[in-house]
């Protein structure tokens, strides 16, 4: 049987706290995550690919090169139609080395100053590397609207300004349960949990 089925453990290649609890509450009951952290990995892990599904797949590789263990991680971009689909793979850093969400924001709100076309789309990438070595990959996106102005308190990175397609109400407005019910990382771990229930005997 595959090991990381019997364990029911996961090993997630990150230590952003807000990240790890927006997983965690996507997890079924009968899985146990673990961050790089709860294994004294401690130093950043780098993210130099051109593509998110690049740099999930260096993140995964890096874990799984210095445990042994099956492990995931994840790159997550938003895609600004007007903007020729930045901050894309730079959405973290996009205002500098100093990954500031706030700094972040106000780049992007000003560079759309009097842009009529707000047109955007979240998109994460998950990368898995099983203990044998096999690397699978996961998308999962939803598309929506950049709002003029900060909305809402909760959420991390860009949440306080993208709309969901259809809603009138901020990833920062909404609580972790209606997030969860609609956004990009839900949905690329979605396709990721089915294909871990797959390789059960």
């Amino acid at each position: 049987m595959n090991p990381i089925t019997t364990t029911n453990t996961l090993v997630f290649a990150s230590s952003n706290a807000n990240k790890i609890a927006e997983i965690k509450s996507l997890l079924p009951s009968n899985f146990q995550l673990l961050s790089s952290h709860d294994l004294g990995i401690n130093e950043e892990i780098p993210e130099t690919a051109d593509t998110l599904e690049g740099n999930a797949l260096m993140k995964a590789q890096y874990l799984f090169d210095k445990t042994s263990k099956s492990c995931f991680a994840d790159d997550t971009g938003l895609e600004v139609m007007a903007l020729n689909g930045r901050p894309g793979v730079f959405s973290a850093r996009y205002a500098g080395p100093e990954r500031s969400a706030q700094m972040n924001i106000e780049k992007l709100l000003h560079e759309l100053d009097g842009v009529l076309d707000r047109r955007a789309q979240f998109r994460t990438a998950i990368a898995f590397v099983t203990e044998k070595g096999d690397a699978h990959v996961f998308e999962g996106k939803v598309e929506g609207l950049i709002s003029t102005k900060w909305l809402g308190n909760a959420g991390f990175g860009y949440d306080p300004v993208f709309l969901p397609e259809g809603l009138s109400q901020s990833f920062a407005e909404m609580t972790l349960a209606d997030k969860n019910a609609r956004s990009h990382r839900a949905r690329a771990f979605e396709a990721f949990i089915r294909f871990l229930e797959t390789q059960k005997n």
